[in-house]
């Protein structure tokens, strides 16, 4: 398996246990939406929505179509950067639990590795680039 699928895959798994953890942080007490529900609600649609999510990233990122796959993989990697830097926006947030050494590994090293991947993707189009002008 090529280094940049196997950046994609782990970006995937980093960011999927993250989510585990976020089931035992309350994150949907930080989600605009859901932090207005009961809990218990609140709760269940938060583990709820995942299903289709996680289905739809696995789906997008795996798909037949290499124009479709790339642009599905490139936003999943953009979206993991994004994510971390909305966490250290609400670091203070007083529903924020987030907190602990495992929590932030999770978050920045989705990130890290979106990085990671999203400029290998660029190197490797502007490789493909250079090879088809020559």
């Amino acid at each position: 398996m090529k280094l940049q699928n196997q950046l994609f895959a782990l970006m995937l798994a980093t960011l999927f246990t993250h989510e585990l953890d976020a089931m035992t942080q309350s994150e949907w007490r930080l989600l605009y939406v859901l932090r207005s529900l009961p809990d218990d609600t609140a709760r269940l649609w938060f583990v709820a929505i995942h299903v289709p999510l996680f289905w739809g990233l696995i789906a997008l990122g795996q798909h037949r179509s290499v124009a479709l796959r790339q642009w599905a993989r490139a936003g999943i990697a953009a979206f993991c950067i994004v994510h971390a830097g909305l966490h250290i926006h609400l670091r203070n947030d007083p529903q924020n639990t987030f907190s602990s050494t495992l929590s932030w590994s999770l978050i920045l090293g989705a990130a890290f590795i979106g990085t990671l991947y999203l400029l290998m993707a660029w190197k490797s189009r502007e490789r493909s680039d250079h090879s088809a002008s020559g």
